[in-house]
């Protein structure tokens, strides 16, 4: 068989491949949101919202997707329209190898999408809700590969935090062990993606989109091949109460243990049991997350792409 080299198995956008080769700033996302997240046609309205506030912001936007064998590094109209209608195989990055080698369609997660990001040499990333440590990990071992591929891959992931069913504190834990910068920008504490505060503290405050981008640069330059975690908070307005969310997720919790519900099902099952217990104001929020996550992680993306000449220039 003949040998695959990294390029044949990637497929740019044409308005990506552009974007890239002028030095433009990007910001990839993640196609499971699209596929397996919000329903139709709300999901395809907000990617649609979300594509327009990153270019609104001076970047391109690049949906990360599996199909007919190749991984796509932005999507087109058609292929967003697609993936919207018809949901696809969820992929992490341990299962890009098989979805590729049987040419399947197929959304990827934060994970999937880094190892394609770095594949593609695409330095932003946006997903408002990382994956981490879940509860119970203590006996379970169940801690998402979102985690073990950001301290792997080159790149900067911008979040709303992690989602309140996570153990947060274990996940700040996990972060701190793999040496993975975590900044949260102009706020005190990790958010919780649709819940402003995780009540735990975030390891760096830092204020400025400069300095965040100088100390991007400066990970980067160190030779460091973790990750480089970027969080802020949802919009006040958008955020839901805690204490309303923390109810509902302990009632799912129990219920998911009565039926045996496990693995990798149970993030949906709590995900779903959350937004009934909140007549459906979770996915109003999500949707809302989803947005301003990425106008945060185009500004950031239009910042590091001038700062970072300006600072290299001057090393």
């Amino acid at each position: 068989m003949k040998d695959l080299n990294t390029r044949e198995l990637l497929s740019w956008s044409e308005e990506v491949a552009d974007a890239q080769a002028d030095g433009d700033a990007i910001v990839a996302l993640e196609s499971n949101v699209i596929s397996n997240g919000l329903p139709y046609p709300q999901n395809l309205k907000t990617v649609e919202e979300i594509q327009m506030e990153i270019r609104q912001a001076g970047a391109v936007p690049a949906i990360i997707g599996v199909d007919h064998g190749q991984l796509l590094i932005g999507m087109t109209q058609s292929q967003v329209e697609t993936f919207a209608k018809q949901r696809a195989k969820k992929v992490s990055s341990r299962d890009l190898g098989p979805a590729l080698a049987r040419a399947e369609r197929a959304a990827t997660t934060v994970s999937a999408s880094l190892l394609a990001c770095e594949a593609a040499g695409l330095t932003f990333f946006a997903s408002p809700g990382l994956g981490g440590v879940h509860r119970g990990a203590q006996t379970s071992f169940d801690i998402s590969s979102d985690l073990v591929q950001l301290t792997k891959s080159n790149v900067v992931a911008v979040t709303a935090g992690c989602k309140s069913i996570l153990d947060i504190g274990l996940t700040l834990e996990f972060l701190e062990t793999h040496c993975v910068p975590c900044v949260s920008y102009q706020f005190e504490d990790f958010p919780a993606f649709f819940v402003r505060s995780s009540s735990h503290r975030s390891p760096e405050r830092i204020d400025s989109l400069d300095e965040i981008s100088r100390a991007i640069t400066i990970h980067r330059n160190l030779n460091n091949r973790s990750g480089f975690l970027v969080t802020q908070p949802t919009r006040e307005e958008d955020a839901i109460d805690s204490t309303l969310v923390e109810s509902a997720i302990s009632s799912a919790l129990s219920e998911a243990a009565e039926i045996g519900v496990t693995g990798k099902d149970v993030t949906n099952f709590l995900m779903r049991s959350v937004n009934a217990a909140t007549d459906g104001l979770s996915d109003r929020a999500n949707a809302a997350v989803l947005i301003s996550n990425a106008c945060f992680a185009a500004e950031l993306a239009v910042n590091y792409a001038q700062t970072s000449k300006t600072f290299e220039g001057a090393m």
